[in-house]
C-alpha cells in the first residue's frame, strides 16, 4: 500500500508564522493558488482522508474533489495559550520561554502535550491503515500530524523535527506489514 501525506496549503497564520492548531483558518488566496497550480503534481489516490479543519478540507477538494473522509483525531496540536500567536508576541512570555528551554517537549499551557498529540494522531492513523484495503491512500493534514505519524511509524528511528515539510508539500511512502504491525518505508518525495 502507498501512503501519501500532503500538508495543507498556506493560511494567513502560516504566512505570519503563528502557532495555528485548533484555529480553523481557511486557505489564503496565495495558498489556494499554489495548490491549484500544483494540483496535477500530486499523486493519485484511491481513498482520501482529511483533518476536519477547513484548511485541510479546502486543500483536499482542490486536489481530489469532494470525495474525502474526515477524521477529528487528525487535527493539528492544540497550542493552548500559544494558539494564534507568533514568536514576537510570545518572546517575553515566561511559559513560552520555559517551553523553548525544555526543547518544546512539555505541554502547551492549557493545550496538549506533544506526546498526547502524537498518541491521538497515531491511533487514528493506525486504525485507518489496518482496516484499509485500498492501494493508495492520501492524508491531507497538518505539518505536526505528519511529523507525529512518520516519527512513530517510519522503519528507522528518526526525530519528529526531521519530517517538517512546507505547506502544500507531499511525501509518499509504502507500507510493510507484519501481523498487526506495519512500518513506513522508502520515501518517494
Amino acid at each position: 500500500m502507498r501512503v501519501i501525506f500532503i500538508r495543507h496549503g498556506k493560511t494567513k497564520g502560516n504566512n505570519e508564522n503563528r502557532y495555528i492548531g485548533f484555529t480553523d483558518e481557511k486557505l489564503s488566496k496565495e495558498g489556494r493558488n499554489e495548490i491549484k497550480r500544483k494540483k496535477h503534481e500530486y499523486p493519485k489516490a484511491d481513498r482520501i482522508i482529511s483533518s476536519p479543519m477547513i484548511r485541510c478540507r479546502e486543500t483536499a477538494e482542490i486536489i481530489y474533489g469532494n470525495i474525502y473522509e474526515v477524521y477529528d483525531e487528525l487535527k493539528e496540536c492544540n497550542f493552548g495559550d500559544f494558539e494564534n500567536k507568533n514568536f514576537e508576541e510570545l518572546k517575553n512570555n515566561e511559559a513560552y520561554i520555559k517551553w523553548l528551554e525544555n526543547n518544546c517537549e512539555t505541554s502547551f499551557p492549557n493545550g496538549e502535550s506533544r506526546l498526547g498529540f502524537q498518541v491521538r494522531c497515531c491511533k487514528c492513523f493506525e486504525k485507518i491503515i489496518l482496516n484499509n484495503k485500498i492501494d493508495r491512500i492520501a492524508f491531507v493534514v497538518h505539518g505536526g500530524t505528519i511529523m507525529s505519524i512518520i516519527e512513530k511509524f517510519y522503519y528507522k528511528k528518526t526525530s519528529f523535527y526531521e519530517w517538517q515539510i512546507k505547506n502544500g508539500e507531499c511525501l509518499e511512502f509504502k507500507t510493510i506489514s507484519k501481523g498487526n504491525e506495519f512500518y513506513l518505508l522508502d520515501m518517494f518525495y
